[in-house]
């Protein structure tokens, strides 16, 4: 294959063929790669935070508990110290920016306070994800637990409550995490024991960082402008085809979140319907976070059947008596909204030919 058919500006048949190889990317389920240890440890992270908060009778505090549940996620593809540092950073990241997003929530231009706020983080965190080699990359999570925390009207004294049941979420999550670590460190011969991943060091693309904040800039302020409610879906949403690196694989990405994001609205739909009671949403909460873990490796419009019912929920348990038709309605449009911009910000930032040609040491 020549590097001319990849280069902006390829002739016709250079782009059929590379929208050919996107609609199957699109629709390619892969292997689960032990995808099932990793859904367990989610499962076991959410679920426990939600029924002591359940127990307490403080489900208002389940989204706190639930972001920083998210710490399970990270580390997948590491093992023993590595994950434990990865886990440890994160939980301590996603803590202080739930943390962040109640403080913005104090203020009665909330809405338009988090927008560029939002924006720097997710800036800021695309370029630790970088450095760092994130698993799941990219500032998604991070960005989707500000803006959330954000978006309600908070007091004061709520920072201190949000940081104390988000941090005891997330640092049980560390626990969940590494106790298989742990676990084989006292039982398994040091013979038997897989080495521990060595830490991957990418190059930093330099226009990576700051179009992931433009993205998010623009998308939420678009939202927040026409006076939707919920324009942290957009600023989430911008965030995702931004995660790939070229504009092929966000194309996948984009399109896939916004496929997966509607047949989720839809099975939101059923179970809204059938007006579950509250320890029946935490049971599908937790069955939602397994089948998405199980399924995010696979192909990710498939996961976002599980993913989006599963933040609808959790906002909505959290939300108490908001209307959850609206979050549904807010979802659908926001999500179009910020795809379409994350991908319109991709297509822009792509590197030229010359570039291309460059980085790859071709002849011009």
């Amino acid at each position: 294959m020549t590097a001319r058919r990849w280069l902006p500006g390829a002739g016709l048949r250079g782009h059929r063929d590379r929208l050919g190889r996107v609609g199957r990317d699109i629709v390619e389920v892969r292997p689960h790669g032990d995808a099932h240890f990793v859904a367990l440890r989610a499962a076991v992270s959410t679920s426990v935070p939600l029924v002591v908060l359940g127990l307490a009778g403080r489900l208002d505090l389940s989204m706190y508990a639930a972001f920083g549940a998210f710490t399970a996620l990270y580390g997948r593809n590491h093992v023993h110290v590595p994950r434990l540092r990865m886990q440890l950073r994160l939980g301590a990241l996603l803590t202080l920016v739930v943390g962040a997003g109640v403080l913005v929530g104090v203020s009665p231009h909330r809405a338009w306070l988090a927008v560029p706020l939002a924006a720097l983080l997710a800036s800021g965190c695309t370029l630790l994800s970088e450095r760092q080699d994130w698993h799941p990359p990219g500032a998604l999570f991070p960005v989707f637990a500000f803006t959330a925390c954000a978006s309600l009207a908070s007091r004061p004294r709520d920072v201190v409550v949000a940081l104390a049941v988000a941090g005891a979420s997330a640092a049980f999550a560390v626990v969940v995490g590494n106790v298989g670590a742990f676990w084989r460190r006292r039982h398994v011969p040091r013979r038997e024991r897989s080495g521990p991943r060595p830490p991957t060091h990418r190059p930093v693309q330099v226009r990576r960082f700051p179009r992931s904040g433009v993205a998010v800039l623009l998308a939420g302020a678009l939202a927040t402008g026409v006076g939707i409610g919920h324009p942290y879906w957009a600023m989430v949403s911008a965030v995702v085809p931004l995660v790939a690196r070229d504009f092929s694989a966000q194309l996948v990405r984009g399109t896939q979140r916004v496929i997966g994001t509607f047949l989720g609205l839809a099975v939101t739909g059923v179970l809204l319907a059938l007006d579950p009671s509250a320890w029946v949403v935490i049971a599908l909460i937790v069955a939602l976070q397994t089948g998405a873990e199980l399924l995010i490796g696979r192909n990710y419009a498939l996961a976002l059947t599980c993913v989006t019912p599963l933040a609808l929920l959790a906002l909505h348990l959290a939300s108490g008596g908001s209307d959850p038709w609206e979050l549904v309605v807010d979802r659908g449009v926001e999500t179009v909204i910020g795809v379409v911009i994350g991908l319109g910000v991709g297509f822009l930032a792509r590197p030229s030919a010359r570039e291309i040609i460059g980085r790859r040491g071709l002849p011009g």
